[in-house]
C-alpha cells in the first residue's frame, strides 16, 4: 500500500518501503506524538525515533526482534514518556543531543554532536542540531542513495512553520535559522519530513513559506 504519513493514536502504523530502510510510523499519548522505528532492510537491525508513550504499543511494533537505539529528539516530557520501560524491555541504547541529554530522566548512554553519525545496520543517520525549540534537538537526515533524502524534524518543523518557540525572539530566531541552513539550504525539496506530530510534509511544500514564517514570528 502507498504510505501516506497518516496515523492516528489508537490505529495502525503506516509504512514507508524504501530499498534499505522500512519507517514506521505510529501515533502515541495524549498529545498525538509520532513515534518512527526504522529497520535496515539488509541486517532487520532497527532503531527508534522517540519512545513518547504507550510502551505497550511500542514494543508490539518493535516486536521479537528488538531494537539497537533508541533516540530522543528532545528534551520534553512528552517525547520520552515510554522511554524508560521500552530501555527495560530491550537493554537499547539511548541517543540525545548534547545539549538536550540533562532534561531526560532516563540516562542517555550516547551524546549527540552536531553532524553526528548514529546507525542503524547499515544505514547512516546525520543529526543536526537544531536550537530554538530546546536547547538541544536534533533532526535525523537520511540521505538515501537510491531516492530522495528523509528527515525526521522532531518539534522543530511541521507543515506549516516551525515548533513554538514560546514567543521569545531570540529563540525563535535562532529556530528558523537552524531549519533554514541546516535542513532547507543543504536538502532538496523532494526531501521527506516526518515530524513530532501529525501530517508529514516535504522540504519543497514549505519552502516558499519560509518569509512568510520570518514575518509573522512564529
Amino acid at each position: 500500500m502507498t504510505y501516506s504519513g497518516t496515523v492516528k493514536v489508537g490505529g495502525p502504523a503506516d509504512v514507508h518501503e524504501l530499498t534499505d530502510l522500512m519507517i514506521s510510523k505510529v501515533a502515541v499519548g495524549p498529545m498525538n506524538n509520532n513515534a518512527y522505528l526504522l529497520r535496515c532492510r539488509a541486517t532487520g537491525e532497527q532503531l527508534l525515533i522517540d519512545a513518547a508513550a504507550e510502551a505497550g504499543v511500542l514494543l508490539r511494533l518493535i516486536g521479537e526482534d528488538g531494537i539497537r537505539s533508541v533516540v530522543t529528539t528532545h528534551r520534553h516530557g512528552d517525547h520520552w514518556q515510554a522511554l524508560g520501560e521500552v530501555v527495560a524491555a530491550t537493554g537499547a541504547r539511548t541517543y540525545a543531543g548534547r545539549y538536550d541529554a540533562e532534561g531526560i530522566p532516563v540516562p542517555t548512554d550516547e551524546l549527540v554532536e552536531d553532524n553526528g553519525t548514529i546507525r542503524v545496520g547499515q544505514v547512516s543517520l546525520t543529526a543536526r542540531h537544531l536550537t530554538g525549540h530546546t536547547p538541544g534537538s536534533i533532526a535525523l537526515v537520511y540521505d538515501d542513495p537510491h531516492g530522495a533524502p528523509h528527515v525526521f524534524t522532531g518539534d522543530c518543523l511541521f507543515p506549516g512553520g516551525v515548533g513554538n518557540t514560546n514567543k521569545d525572539p531570540e529563540a525563535f530566531a535562532s529556530l528558523l535559522h537552524d531549519v533554514e541552513t541546516k535542513l532547507f539550504d543543504r536538502l532538496p525539496d523532494e526531501t521527506w519530513v516526518y515530524p513530532g506530530h501529525g501530517h508529514d510534509t516535504t522540504l519543497g511544500a514549505e519552502r516558499a513559506q519560509l518569509p512568510e514564517w520570518r514575518e509573522r514570528g512564529w
